[in-house]
């Protein structure tokens, strides 16, 4: 399916150029067009996490999967939608951890009855979930109580909770691949469905990710140009585009990789890609955007995130620590990381067009 999708690659480039004014039509082919883009790159991380580990290659499943998100808020960034940008991180946050683990323990507990993982290395990442919260609750707290004051305090202060995360977001790497990587290395005795013989080479798995990040950034430009003309056009507004529909395109690395991986009986690797990608965005990805800013526009991005989207997160943190906290999935855990998901999803649907920021 992945295949002949990429025919909206060539489609999306040339509407651009043929037919600029017609909006929603560049942006559901941009949209189909990322889909595969992000699917191939999830494949190629996928095959060199087969010949590193569940730990690492977890991580690296992460990073590129990532990478789109990472673009599409670049370009957003680049066309001054903060707004977007904002609810773009906390929707690829909540997502990770609520439709792609939910979907990722589905699928798995559909094939297996019940089906285990390290505890410990969830317990940790969730933790770190719940850090990333209460970084973002309190630029907003600030925002609301002490910015009328000392409006300019509350980019300092952004910047230097992205200083400060981006340090732990490095502790965390030392932690899961040095210091306690057996904790993040899976069970060496569970065995899973993976197929030695079918693994691409180094160079090839490399190669379609290289290609695939160069796609992925020029279609990411077609995408944002046509995010806001497209919302209006649809009666959606830029909050739910960011938290559900770009955030939903983002993380279709993420959705093959950690629904094959559960398939495979694979929960450490699982949890690794979906939690571990949450991890990345509030440590990394978050942060690194702060601080792009300040190169890209005039103006800053600050870490106040509406307390709509800041209860969101609190909420998705809450339900996933409860559920990873035991170190055993099945498919009901699934719908209910799925059910919390959809009710997020019918309020900001309903939401009027309101800034994020």
């Amino acid at each position: 399916m992945l295949t002949w999708m990429l025919l909206f690659v060539p489609i999306a480039i040339v509407l651009e150029f043929a037919a600029p004014a017609h909006h929603l039509v560049v942006f559901l082919a941009a949209s189909l067009a990322i889909i595969p883009l992000a699917g191939w790159l999830g494949r190629a991380t996928e095959h060199l996490a087969e010949r590193s580990g569940e730990g690492v290659g977890g991580l690296l499943n992460a990073t590129f999967g990532n990478a789109t998100e990472l673009i599409i808020a670049l370009s957003a960034m680049r066309a001054g939608l903060y707004d977007v940008v904002k609810a773009s991180i906390a929707g690829s946050i909540v997502g990770n951890i609520l439709l792609v683990l939910g979907a990722a323990m589905l699928a798995g507990g559909l094939r297996h009855q019940e089906q285990r993982f390290n505890a410990t290395a969830a317990r940790s990442q969730a933790t770190l979930l719940t850090l990333a919260a209460i970084a973002l609750v309190i630029p907003a707290a600030y925002n609301a109580v002490i910015a009328a004051r000392a409006p300019k305090g509350l980019q300092s202060l952004s910047l230097y909770i992205s200083l400060v995360l981006l340090v732990v977001y490095a502790l965390f790497l030392v932690y899961s691949l040095v210091t306690h990587k057996n904790s993040f290395s899976g069970d060496p005795n569970l065995k899973h469905d993976s197929d030695q013989a079918r693994l691409w080479s180094k160079g090839k798995a490399l190669l379609v990710l290289t290609v695939a990040t160069v796609l992925i950034a020029w279609v990411s430009e077609i995408l944002v140009a046509a995010i806001d003309p497209s919302a209006r056009q649809l009666g959606l507004s830029n909050l739910f585009m960011g938290v559900f529909v770009i955030a939903i395109l983002g993380n279709a690395a993420e959705h093959s990789s950690a629904i094959s991986a559960a398939m495979q009986n694979r929960m450490d690797l699982t949890l690794a890609i979906a939690i571990g990608s949450s991890v990345q965005v509030a440590l990394f990805v978050a942060p690194v955007l702060v601080l792009a800013s300040y190169f890209i526009n005039a103006t800053a991005m600050d870490l106040a995130f509406s307390n709509g989207l800041v209860l969101s997160l609190l909420l998705a943190v809450l339900i996933t620590g409860q559920v990873a906290g035991d170190g055993r999935s099945d498919w009901l855990k699934g719908v209910q990381l799925l059910t919390v998901y959809l009710i997020l999803g019918l309020a900001y649907f309903f939401t009027p067009d309101t800034p994020v920021s």
